[in-house]
């Protein structure tokens, strides 16, 4: 009687555990020079695109990447891979015109609002050209909307975001001696 007790509540406890982890979210942990941001990436309104920063994230490629362009009231933008890493192949006035050696995506809006914290994916004029840059709205940008793949949130370290060193107002956000992303890997 005590085994098939014990037996039961084995199963639960593994069921229960398996239930955990099949909801949990995929979340990015990027390392600044204050403390670590956590993001929620949104699989679920943008599988490729999060499945994209994952990939780039895990290999590396965005260790030591700049925000080069950072508006205050409105958003911090960083992971140009080409053109962005700081410590091989920086090239400041080129930051931000660059991607990674993927082919870029197409757009994945959704009805997600951009607040602040929201994550989104950068681009050109073409809605479907985002590649490996990406942003994190500092307020609200609501004009973003459905023009604009909303890529995750964060859900922890908006505190260092804030302290992200701001661009120039008059050279559309532009960053001499950016901040840059240490340390970017998948996981909370």
């Amino acid at each position: 009687m005590r085994s098939s007790r014990l037996l039961i509540a084995a199963t639960l406890a593994l069921g229960l555990a398996s239930t955990s982890l099949a909801a949990a979210a995929e979340m990015l942990t990027i390392q600044l020079k204050t403390g670590n941001v956590v993001i929620e990436l949104a699989e679920d309104v943008a599988p490729q695109h999060s499945a994209r920063l994952k990939e780039l994230a895990d290999a590396g490629e965005y260790d030591n990447v700049a925000f080069h362009r950072v508006i205050d009231g409105f958003m911090a933008q960083t992971g140009d891979v080409e053109f962005g890493d700081m410590e091989d192949g920086f090239v400041p006035q080129r930051a931000g015109t660059g991607g990674s050696s993927k082919p870029d995506l197409k757009a994945e809006f959704s009805d997600v609002s951009f607040d602040r914290g929201i994550v989104g994916m950068a681009r050109s004029q073409n809605p479907n050209s985002a590649n490996s840059q990406f942003f994190i709205m500092l307020a609200p940008g609501t004009f973003l909307n459905g023009e604009y793949t909303v890529v995750g949130k964060v859900v922890e370290g908006m505190e260092h975001v804030d302290q992200i060193k701001l661009g120039d107002a008059n050279n559309n956000g532009s960053v001499s001696d950016p901040d840059r992303m240490i340390k970017v890997r998948s996981g909370g």
